[in-house]
Parts: C-alpha cells; sequence; structure tokens
C-alpha cells in the first residue's frame, strides 16, 4: 500500500514530537519540585509512536488512549491549556480537574477511555468499535496500550469479539520491554507480541516505535483497512520507557546499560535527522518549531497555575459511586 507522506504530515509529526518531548520534560521537572499533586506516569521516550498514531486518525475517528502516551492525545488535539489543567487538577481541565494524567478523556475529539487499571480500557475500545459498526459509521478506533496488558483476560476477549464480528478497531500495542517493574520475559513466552494476532484470525506487524514514520505508515494501512470495513488489526511498535514507572521509581530492576542502548535511539533525534536529510527541516526550522513548542508549554503551565481548585461542594458532581 502506498502511503502518504506529504510534507505536512511529516511536519505535524515533527512539530507535535517536540511538543510531546519537551513537555514530559517539564511535566517531570515540575513533579521533582512538588509542584504537582499525586502522580506522574512518563512517557519520555515513546513519544514517537504517539505522534504518529494521533496524525494517522481521522477528526471523528476514536482515540483509546495509553495512560503513559500524552503524545498520542497531543497528536490527536487535545488543547494543551486543559490537558495542564486537568494534570493539575484544576476546575479548567478536560475533566474538570476529576480525572489526573491517568483518565484523560475528551469527547468533543473521540478521546475517550483512558484508564489506571492495566487493560481495562481495550473493552471500551471494542464497545465504541461495535457501536461505530451498529450505527453504519465510518470511524474507526486506535485502541493503546503496554506490553503488560497483553497478558490480561481483557485483551484476550476483547480483540477476540473485535475479531469475529470483523469490527473497525486498530490494536496498538506500545511495547516499551516492562509492565510496571516486569520485563517481558517474566511476563511471557513469545518475543514478539504481534504474533498473538494469528490466534485470533486478524493481521498483525511490529514496527520500529522509535521511528514516527515507520508507525504512521503501519497505522495508516490498518486504519484504511478497519474503515473499509475488513476488521481489526494489531499493532506492536518496540519502544522503551526511559523513566521508571513513575516518577520517583528508582528503576533498580533494570541494567543500566539496557538504558544506555535505548538512548542513543533517540525518537526525536532519529526522525530530525531524517529530516534534515530529507531537506523538510533545517537548523533554521528546528529553532523555529522548538521556540513554538517552548511557548504552548509556558502558557499551558501558567493557565493551570493560575486556574482554581474545584471547591468542596463541585468536587463529587460528575463522580459516580
Amino acid at each position: 500500500m502506498k502511503i502518504d507522506l506529504s510534507r505536512k504530515v511529516l511536519m505535524n509529526m515533527y512539530r507535535n514530537l517536540v511538543l510531546s518531548r519537551r513537555y514530559e520534560e517539564k511535566l517531570i521537572e515540575l513533579f521533582s519540585q512538588g509542584k504537582i499533586s499525586g502522580w506522574i506516569h512518563s512517557g519520555l521516550g515513546q513519544e514517537g509512536t504517539g505522534v504518529a498514531i494521533g496524525e494517522s486518525l481521522n477528526k471523528e475517528d476514536y482515540l483509546v488512549p495509553y495512560f503513559r502516551s500524552r503524545s498520542s492525545l497531543i497528536a490527536k488535539g487535545i488543547n494543551l491549556n486543559e490537558l495542564t489543567a486537568e494534570i493539575f487538577g484544576k476546575n479548567t481541565g478536560c475533566c474538570k480537574g476529576r480525572s489526573g494524567e491517568g483518565h484523560i478523556a475528551e469527547p468533543g475529539l473521540g478521546i475517550i477511555g483512558a484508564g489506571g487499571v492495566i487493560g481495562s480500557s481495550i473493552p471500551i475500545g471494542v464497545g465504541l468499535a461495535y457501536a461505530a459498526n451498529l450505527e453504519g459509521e465510518k470511524r474507526v478506533v486506535a485502541c493503546c496500550f503496554g506490553d503488560g496488558a497483553t497478558s490480561r483476560g481483557s485483551f484476550h476477549e476483547a480483540i477476540n469479539m473485535a475479531a469475529v464480528m470483523n469490527l473497525p478497531i486498530v490494536f496498538v500495542c506500545e511495547n516499551n520491554l516492562y509492565a510496571e517493574f516486569s520485563n517481558i520475559t517474566i511476563q511471557m513466552k513469545i518475543k514478539d507480541i504481534f504474533k498473538r494476532a494469528e490466534a485470533y484470525g486478524i493481521p498483525g506487524v511490529a514496527v520500529d516505535g522509535c521511528d514516527p514514520i515507520a508507525v504512521y505508515e503501519a497505522m495508516i494501512e490498518a486504519v484504511e483497512r478497519a474503515r473499509k470495513g475488513k476488521g481489526p488489526s494489531l499493532i506492536e511498535t518496540k519502544s522503551y520507557r526511559w523513566r521508571g514507572h513513575f516518577e520517583g521509581d528508582p528503576c533498580e530492576y533494570r541494567p543500566k546499560e539496557e538504558l544506555d542502548n535505548w538512548l542513543k535511539r533517540d525518537s526525536l533525534i532519529f526522525y530530525q535527522n531524517s529530516l534534515k536529510k530529507a531537506n523538510v527541516i533545517d537548523t533554521k526550522k528546528i529553532s523555529e518549531v522548538e521556540r513554538e513548542a517552548k511557548n504552548i508549554i509556558e502558557k499551558a503551565i501558567q493557565f493551570a497555575f493560575e486556574s482554581p481548585f474545584p471547591s468542596l461542594e463541585e468536587i463529587m458532581e460528575d463522580v459516580y459511586a
């Protein structure tokens, strides 16, 4: 399948990649200073996958995001002011400060279902695909999760249902080699998660998660397949999280040389060099994009700091027992 890699697509992914990287770095910095309550589960190092996922979707398509990958939210078009306010627990957040970083939703953009319970959002993605199919819509669902989720019953039940019912959904496993503190070799006997697709009779493919173009091409093929009524696919993106499971995790369970090797495969540097060789960007454009990202992030942080927390009277609104 020939994939359209227009200059616009390439630049959209680059801008979102820079923005996502600088945003993750800023959140880590603010959390270390005690300026963010709760938790931060950083997606630093995995941004190359997220920006490609968001870019491959139409506005009306659904994104069921992976709680660690804010880059997919950014690429789908979420307002960074509202996302930041949500992470800070403020009333002006996209979920009125109720969700924190792990349960982000923005129905107006088709962003639904992020959850903190591993694998819990996969059946939600299948439900959305079923609804779209039932109503005769051409909407596609991109459902994202980590490698640990593929060992949960929710993954196997949901992917089987999607396959049997030929639903318009793309399952995206962002394999960063660790489920919480456990290496993939402890979780499963297989090395390639995408091969699990064969058991359900659907296409499966693995791509380099550090290469936005490779992820985008795989996503476009799977999305168009789903949109044409040909059913689901499973994409495994091979990547790595540079930080621990959460900020403050000392990461004593993984060898230092493993991290060092993956740092050499930085998706931002890799993609930047690729675009330079293709004469899509130059030093001037790189500086311009960095300035844009810094300005957007500074405004978002200021907006979040200046926004109010929910009052005691408001805090239980939209919360159901």
